[in-house]
């Protein structure tokens, strides 16, 4: 793959396209305390950020043992689909580096299409990938299963091998690899705890924080390890 675009560039969407990540646990961790489960906004992040809010709320529950409120799930969304409409911005720089990536692009994340619509629409980055968005919601299994990055592969006609994906999460890195696809890893948002990188790292990720790096680091030659 060295000095050519890779035939796909999957992206996720929260926190690599969007800054939406500090809005969506900022909500996030204040529904989980008022439902009885403490949670914090640091606490949200570590253990959140690159899930579904319906396998979240799976997790809560399983360590509960009992069931969240009625409506908890329509209530986070809710009360975050309408903080994005008033805060949410580009993630710094991606704008540019989309302009610059010639590859064919698509996005791939655990929100909903409804969700991907509001928050690349506000953000003025929908042009980018037209109508080629896929969700969570398309397959069994979400990150950090392979299924969604397959599922996007497959209808995008293109070999995993073939593929680079954008991530910033561990369970979005976890997926990629297991989809057999080299991932870059974004640790340059403003929620990133220390160490993230490193996790990221380890996960298998070509680590990077500055979008304007993003171009090159696609046409740079990093084979999908074995």
């Amino acid at each position: 793959m060295s000095g050519r675009a890779p035939d796909l560039i999957i992206f996720d969407s929260d926190g690599v396209l969007v800054d939406s990540e500090p809005i969506a646990n900022r909500i996030l961790a204040a529904h989980l305390s008022a439902a009885g489960y403490p949670c914090t906004f640091a606490q949200s992040v570590e253990r959140f950020v690159g899930r579904s809010l319906s396998s979240i709320i799976a997790m809560v529950e399983e360590d509960r043992g009992h069931p969240l409120p009625d409506g908890f799930y329509d209530a986070v969304q809710v009360a975050t689909f309408a903080a994005l409409r008033e805060e949410l911005k580009p993630v710094p720089g991606v704008a540019d580096a989309l302009r610059r990536i010639a590859a064919p692009k698509c996005v791939a994340s655990s929100g909903r299409i409804e969700k991907l619509d509001l928050t690349l629409g506000v953000t003025g980055l929908r042009a980018h990938f037209g109508d080629r968005l896929f969700s969570a919601t398309m397959v069994r299994r979400g990150k950090p299963y392979p299924d969604l990055f397959l599922l996007a592969a497959a209808r995008m006609g293109v070999a995993p091998a073939d593929c680079v994906v954008v991530e910033d999460s561990l369970p979005g890195v976890e997926a990629a690899r297991a989809a057999a696809m080299r991932v870059l890893g974004y640790a340059g948002g403003s929620h990133v705890a220390d160490g993230h990188a490193v996790r990221l790292t380890g996960a298998g990720a070509t680590v990077f924080t500055d979008m304007a790096d993003l171009p090159d680091l696609i046409l740079s030659n990093h084979p999908v390890p074995a």
